[in-house]
């Protein structure tokens, strides 16, 4: 569950740090630029890791398995920990997430070389919500750069217990590493606490808005990096924010989200724009104009898709329509991105963190 701040106090804004990243982990760019499904396997004592989801996340020996393009099996050893909060409860998920903690002398020479700490995205219950999240990945890459990137994976689990349990293969992703996506936009992460949306670079967060508009994603916040990370050219500049975890999303919609009862939404699929007030309705026109230039490769995302079901295709394309039927209206696109200005509505309440 959501905590919830319903009303705003003094922001102090902390001396922004610098995570310049280590010339030493320079990305493999085979690992994210390629679409095709990356076949892996992961061999350790799996009941331990999955029964680790309370208090901090214990890291496990495993190893990573895979075949590189000429054939040959690669096995690397590395750590595991479940990661995450409302997806790491115990008997929520069919798998929790994961991080994959690779040390440099033991990546080398592979597809994961110059890699240092990897987020992998299981199902939690079913695939075609992974797939949907993927996917909502795959439509901001379309919007700007700077954003992070995602590689599907089908993982096989050999579970190396006492007790061993036989799994079957999953499809799941890989996200970007944070400092690797920052230094992809000659840029470095920022590590900056209680920020104001103000303070965000205009363009940038009216994108990102927007963004979470079209997904029907309201599980985040700038003021306290629910969901957010940011990045800069230099400390003295403004910073950028890219959103990610879009699992509570409308355009996802697993059975187990729920919108924050204070935003008064009935369910994920209720759009809700989360920036704040702008009565200058001007200030979105390139940003609109940035979102109807995209529409055919979004929707292309969808409609050409092998993976996604037919039901799947079908309704997020009528929950797309919607989306561009809004922009595209005065008087509705108005109405709901000036919704932050009404007194009486929810407009300022903001997402703080889930439990």
């Amino acid at each position: 569950m959501a905590k919830i701040i319903t009303c705003f106090r003094p922001f102090l804004l902390f001396f922004a740090v610098f995570v310049v990243p280590n010339s030493g982990f320079g990305q493999d760019s085979t690992l994210f630029e390629s679409e095709e499904i990356l076949e892996l396997s992961l061999k350790g004592d799996v009941r331990q890791l999955f029964k680790n989801t309370k208090g901090e996340a214990q890291y496990f020996d495993f190893s990573l398995g895979y075949a590189d393009e000429l054939g040959a099996q690669h096995s690397i050893p590395l750590r595991v920990r479940t990661r995450g909060h409302f997806r790491r409860q115990m008997n929520l998920c069919d798998y929790p997430p994961l991080l994959l903690n690779f040390a440099k002398e033991n990546s080398g020479n592979t597809i994961f070389s110059g890699q240092d700490k990897l987020k992998l995205v299981m199902p939690c219950q079913g695939e075609k919500y992974v797939l949907r999240e993927f996917y909502a990945y795959k439509v901001y890459n379309q919007l700007t750069p700077k954003s992070f990137k995602v590689r599907l994976v089908r993982l096989t689990i050999v579970d190396d217990s006492d007790k061993p349990k036989n799994y079957a293969s999953f499809l799941g992703f890989l996200i970007e590493e944070e400092e690797q996506m920052a230094k992809r936009n000659q840029m470095a992460a920022l590590d900056k606490e209680l920020v104001k949306p103000e303070s965000i670079e205009l363009d940038d967060f009216l994108r990102i808005s927007v963004f979470q508009y079209l997904i029907g994603n309201t599980d985040w916040s700038i003021q306290y990096r629910q969901n957010i990370k940011l990045i800069s050219p230099s400390k003295n500049q403004k910073p950028v924010a890219v959103p990610y975890d879009f699992d509570h999303a409308g355009i996802v919609r697993p059975p187990y989200a729920m919108p924050a009862p204070e935003l008064k939404l009935a369910t994920v699929a209720d759009r809700r724009y989360r920036g704040y007030c702008m009565e200058e309705m001007q200030l979105f026109e390139s940003i609109f104009s940035e979102f109807n230039a995209k529409k055919d490769a979004i929707y292309a995302l969808y409609a050409e898709s092998k993976l996604l079901d037919s039901k799947s295709i079908k309704s997020t394309i009528n929950y797309v329509d919607e989306f561009y039927a809004t922009i595209n209206n005065s008087k509705r696109v108005k109405a709901d991105f000036q919704y932050p200005c009404l007194s009486g509505g929810t407009g300022n309440v903001v997402i703080k963190g889930l439990k």
